[in-house]
């Protein structure tokens, strides 16, 4: 399962970095040493069980894996940075000793204090990390659009949802907050920017987790466009479900209320979608044309074609620091708005996440868009 292979580097290679300083740290007693190796012997065996049997095994176990594993695998990241900072401090000290005689005085104590004082604070901050992806925000952006002559509209309420990625860890009950939250907003439309499922669509099909989304109230439709994840497993029933709750824009354009033009973008995994330029050739641009396109890899191509406002997800923010440094690295613009030439951007952290559910560093976000034509 793909989850598992994106986490095994860690269970191989960060979990005997962990192991070993964690041993070197605990007082050399069996009371202390055979919980300290049980725990660790657990976690193994049920990440193998996830690896190897996760076809036979039901779906509630498999979520429970899921999740003790997730968690783990984040909780180790964050470990190996912990002790890494410790082992900075220790170098330091070795070049120029500096630790107060206290220290050198109750060297046990003091290993055994900062293994505790990490376990905590790390500890801590998956708490915070968790409530992060439980508790989204609804982010306010305001965007003047200048097409506003003759338009039956002089603004646009826009909520903007990406990557939800419901599946195994994002079940009905956080899919029922997203939509109290987008109703909250009474936009006029909503827009699901790609990645709406996860890997696999049965837990959302289970759960009737369509009823739930049925119940996004917008006066001017809910519209979506594929996202990576909908090109994963059960492709064409993904498709179909998406199109029980909204209209799905696949290369097409709409043009909405005769007031503006919303384009659909196939996802940059179908390398055979139509190009920007083909999908635009019959729009009028003295409307304002906005452009739904999951990966954040068109910003010139939008703007070479007269675009006025593109719309993004996909990148998460990279969802863990310090993964979000590394997408400042690959992506023009990773989170947030962002203009090139006259063409405006927003890219969205998402709402949802891939993997465990954990945000540090980023946020689990409800976009509006308070459009103005001027």
């Amino acid at each position: 399962m793909r989850v598992f292979l994106a986490s095994i580097f860690a269970q191989l290679l960060l979990n005997p970095y962990v192991f070993w300083r964690g041993w070197h740290a605990i007082p050399p007693k069996k009371v202390w040493r055979i919980p300290y190796i049980l725990f660790f012997a657990v976690e193994l065996l049920i990440f193998f069980t996830g690896f190897f049997f996760y076809k036979e095994l039901p779906d509630r176990v498999m979520i429970a894996i899921l999740y003790l594993c997730g968690t783990w695998y984040i909780t180790l990241l964050y470990l190996v940075l912990s002790l890494l900072g410790i082992e900075l401090i220790r170098l330091s000290n070795r070049i120029k000793p500096w630790y107060p005689c206290w220290i050198t005085s109750h060297w046990k104590q003091t290993k055994l204090t900062v293994f505790f004082a990490v376990i905590i604070g790390v500890s801590c901050l998956m708490h915070h990390a968790y409530n992060v992806v439980a508790h989204p925000v609804v982010t306010h952006v305001n965007i003047d659009l200048p097409k506003g002559e003759g338009n039956k509209h002089d603004s646009l309420t826009v909520v903007m949802i990406s990557d939800a990625h419901i599946g195994e860890i994002i079940g009905k009950e956080l899919v029922q907050h997203y939509v109290e939250l987008s109703n909250a907003q009474h936009p006029d439309m909503v827009v699901l920017v790609g990645d709406l499922l996860d890997y696999d669509l049965r837990v959302a099909e289970r759960e009737h987790i369509e009823d739930d989304l049925l119940q996004l109230k917008a006066p001017l439709g809910v519209y979506a466009v594929n996202g990576n994840h909908e090109y994963r497993a059960n492709r064409f029933s993904k498709r179909k479900w998406i199109q029980k709750i909204s209209t799905l824009l696949i290369d097409s354009t709409v043009l909405i209320d005769n007031s503006f033009y919303l384009v659909g973008r196939d996802d940059y995994i179908n390398r055979a979608r139509k190009s920007l330029r083909a999908l635009v050739r019959e729009v009028d641009k003295s409307k304002p044309v906005i452009l739904l396109d999951h990966q954040p890899w068109t910003f010139f191509e939008a703007a070479m074609n007269d675009v006025d406002l593109g719309l993004y997800g996909h990148t998460h923010y990279g969802q863990i620091w310090p993964y979000p440094l590394a997408m400042k690295l690959v992506y023009e613009c990773a989170y947030g708005s962002y203009k090139k030439g006259n063409t405006q951007f927003y890219v969205s952290s998402g709402i949802g996440i891939a993997g465990p559910p954990y945000r540090v560093g980023t946020v689990s976000e409800l976009v509006v868009l308070h459009i103005r034509f001027i």
